[in-house]
């Protein structure tokens, strides 16, 4: 099965590291990577620009609204994720205890499946009207 590791830190916090703090937050996420890679269980991971570079789209009647900035307002911003292909959630939770970026922070790992996109549904005429009609 495949996990989305989503993890959450302030960004203010970020801000606040030291650069040997930052480099060796770096370094120990690298060395994590690699392990995972060797193993074969991790498939991607990203870290993401600050909240300030974010558009929030959405659309109503038609018409798309662009907003500057993250849609949620938060303590903790999306920082990054991991995708993961994991026996179960209980070794995804496990491979999210070990992420450093969060490790002795406020900040927090999100686990979720990643079911796949579910089939392609071909809609004849019947199932149309049977739905509508009820």
């Amino acid at each position: 099965m495949r996990y989305m590791l989503l993890i959450y830190r302030g960004e203010e916090e970020l801000a606040r590291l030291t650069d040997q703090e930052r480099h060796q937050t770096i370094n120990a996420v690298h060395d994590l990577m690699d392990e995972w890679r060797s193993t074969g269980v991790l498939e991607g991971a990203e870290p993401l620009t600050r909240t300030s570079t974010a558009t929030t789209v959405r659309v109503q009647n038609g018409k798309s609204l662009i907003t500057d900035g993250p849609f949620a307002e938060t303590r903790e911003q999306l920082a990054g994720y991991y995708i993961l292909n994991c026996k179960n959630q209980e070794e995804a939770v496990a491979y999210a205890a070990r992420i450093p970026i969060c490790g002795g922070s406020n900040g927090c790992v999100e686990v979720r499946e990643l079911p796949g996109l579910p089939a392609r549904v071909e809609e004849t005429a019947e199932a149309v009207s049977a739905s509508v009609n009820g």
